[in-house]
C-alpha cells in the first residue's frame, strides 16, 4: 500500500526489513557484520557497532528509514533489490560524496568539493564518521607526481564575473579562520568556515574569469580547502579531512602551485602517521620532497623531512628518523624568510623542536624528548604549544618523573582551556593511560583532583573508558 504521494509508508519499510532479517535467521549483530563487509566492498568503513545497531533498531521500529548510503548496503547484504525491501532508493544509489578517489579534472574537483561542503553543512553522518581510504593516499600522490604540467585554464564564461579582488577577499577571510583555528581548535569555527565556502566561494568557482585569475582562484581555494582538511582532522573527522585534502591537491595541481601541493601531501602524511599508517606517512612525506624539488624552499624541505621523521619514529627506525631530523635542521638553518611562501613561515625552530620532541618520545629517548620539548614553546600558537607541553609531560613520565609530568600536564590543561580539538583530547587520553600504567602516586591523585571538572580532562576520561 502506498501513501498519497506514492511513497511506501515507513511502517511497510520496517516490516520488510524485519522480515528480511528474520528470514535469514540473523541477529542484529550478524546484520552489522554483513553491512560492514558490504561497505568494505564499496571502499567504505562503518562507524562503531553500537551506532549501526541503533540505526537498525530505528529502521525496524519504523522510527526512520535507510538513507542513500545505508539503503544500498542493505540490498548488498541481503542480496535483494531496493524494491524487495520497500525502499525508494535504487540499489546503486551510493552517495558520490563518500568517493575518495582523486578528481580527474579541476572541474571534477570543484563539483566534488561543493558536494562535500553541502554534505558537511547538513552534518551527513556517514561522511562525518567515514574512515580514510588507504588506497586514496597512494593514488593521489602517484597521480600528482606523474601529472604533466597543467594546460592553460580555459576562461570561464558563465556565472558572475570574478577578479583578483575576489580572490584577495577569500584569502583574507581564510586567514581569519586560520587564526581562530590556531587559537581555539579545529571544531570552534569549522562549521562557519564551511558555510562561507559553500555560500560565497562556490559561486565564484562556477563564475567567469580569465586564465590568470583562474590560476590564482584555484590556488587560493586549494589553500583554504587544505585548512578545511586540517580543521576536520583536528576534529577527528578523518575520512572527511582526507577528502578535503584530495580536492585541495587537485586544485593546487591545476593552479600549477607545486609548493602548495607538496604542503598538502605533507598534511596527508601528518594525518596518516596520527592514524597509525606509518609507512604511508613516510611515503607521502617523501613524495612531497620529490614532487617539489625544483621549486622547494628550505622551510618546505625542513617540514617534509620532519614529517618523514615523525613516521619513521613510529616504525622504530631510529637511525633513519635521526637522519631525517638532521636533514630538517640543515634545511631550516639555510632559510631566507623573504623567499618562503607566507603560509609556511610559521614553521620555525620552535616547530621543528616540537617535531623532534615527538620523535624522541616515540623512540623512547625520554631525556632527548624533554630537551627538545622545552624549546618548542612558541608563545603564539596555542594549540601547538598545548601539543608540545603534553609531549613534554609524557617525556617526563617516561623518564620516571611523575611529579614533574603531572605539573607540566597541568600547565597544558591551562593552555587548552579554550581549545575545541579532538586531537588535543587524544593527546591527553594517551597521557592518562601512561600515567595509570605508571602506578598510583600522590602527584597523579592531586592532578586528578585539580582538573576533575576540566572539559578536556573529562573528555579524555571518556575516551580512555571507551577504549578499555
Amino acid at each position: 500500500m502506498q501513501g498519497r504521494n506514492g511513497h511506501v509508508p515507513v511502517k511497510s519499510i520496517s516490516t520488510h526489513l524485519r522480515e528480511a532479517r528474520s528470514a535469514r535467521g540473523w541477529s542484529q549483530p550478524r546484520l552489522v557484520r554483513e553491512l560492514r563487509q558490504a561497505a568494505a566492498r564499496r571502499g567504505h568503513q562503518l562507524p562503531a557497532d553500537a551506532s549501526v545497531k541503533r540505526r537498525i533498531a530505528s529502521w525496524e521500529n519504523g522510527h526512520s528509514t535507510p538513507d542513500d548510503f545505508y539503503g544500498p548496503l542493505l540490498c548488498d547484504a541481503y542480496g535483494v533489490t531496493a524494491a524487495e525491501l520497500g525502499l525508494a532508493h535504487g540499489a546503486g544509489a551510493d552517495s558520490a560524496v563518500l568517493d575518495a578517489s582523486y578528481p580527474t579534472s579541476p572541474y571534477a574537483a570543484i563539483h566534488a568539493v561543493g558536494q562535500l561542503w553541502r554534505a558537511d553543512l547538513s552534518r551527513y553522518e556517514p561522511l562525518l564518521e567515514a574512515e580514510p581510504s588507504k588506497p586514496a593516499w597512494s593514488e593521489a600522490s602517484l597521480r600528482w607526481l606523474v601529472a604533466p604540467d597543467p594546460a592553460p585554464t580555459k576562461p570561464r564564461t558563465g556565472g558572475m564575473r570574478v577578479g583578483l579582488g575576489d580572490v584577495a577577499a577569500i584569502k583574507t577571510t581564510a586567514d581569519m579562520f586560520a587564526q581562530l583555528d590556531d587559537q581555539f581548535g579545529g571544531d570552534h569555527a569549522r562549521h562557519a568556515m564551511i558555510q562561507y565556502l559553500s555560500s560565497d566561494v562556490l559561486p565564484l568557482l562556477h563564475g567567469q574569469y580569465a586564465e590568470h585569475v583562474g590560476r590564482a582562484l584555484f590556488s587560493t581555494v586549494a589553500e583554504v580547502t587544505l585548512l578545511a582538511g586540517w580543521m576536520s582532522y583536528d576534529a577527528c573527522h578523518h575520512g572527511l579531512a582526507q577528502r578535503y585534502f584530495l580536492q585541495a591537491l587537485r586544485l593546487a595541481q591545476d593552479a600549477n602551485d607545486r609548493r602548495l601541493a607538496g604542503s598538502i601531501l605533507s598534511a596527508m602524511s601528518h594525518q596518516a602517521t596520527f592514524l597509525g599508517r606509518y609507512t604511508e606517512g613516510a611515503t607521502l612525506a617523501r613524495a612531497a620532497l620529490m614532487g617539489i624539488s625544483p621549486v622547494a624552499t628550505p622551510t618546505l624541505r625542513a617540514q617534509f623531512h620532519a614529517m618523514e621523521a615523525r613516521a619513521l619514529a613510529r616504525t622504530g627506525d631510529v637511525a633513519a628518523c635521526e637522519a631525517a631530523l638532521a636533514a630538517a635542521t640543515r634545511a631550516l638553518e639555510s632559510r631566507n624568510s623573504d623567499d618562503e611562501p607566507e603560509w609556511i613561515t610559521y614553521f620555525d625552530e620552535a616547530e621543528l623542536a616540537a617535531e623532534a620532541a615527538h620523535c624522541f618520545r616515540d623512540v623512547n629517548s625520554a631525556r632527548r624528548a624533554v630537551s627538545h620539548a622545552e624549546n618548542a614553546m612558541s608563545g603564539s600558537h596555542v594549540r601547538s604549544d598545548f601539543f608540545a607541553t603534553m609531549v613534554l609531560a609524557d617525556a617526563h613520565l617516561r623518564a620516571g618523573d611523575a611529579d614533574e609530568a603531572c605539573r607540566v600536564a597541568l600547565d597544558a590543561l591551562d593552555l587548552g582551556e579554550q581549545l575545541k580539538s579532538a586531537r588535543c583530547v587524544s593527546y591527553l587520553a594517551e597521557f592518562r593511560r601512561n600515567l595509570a600504567s605508571a602506578g598510583s602516586s600522590r602527584a597523579a591523585r592531586d592532578l586528578a583532583e585539580q582538573v576533575r571538572d576540566h572539559r578536556l580532562w573529562t573528555a579524555a576520561e571518556t575516551q580512555v573508558t571507551a577504549s578499555a
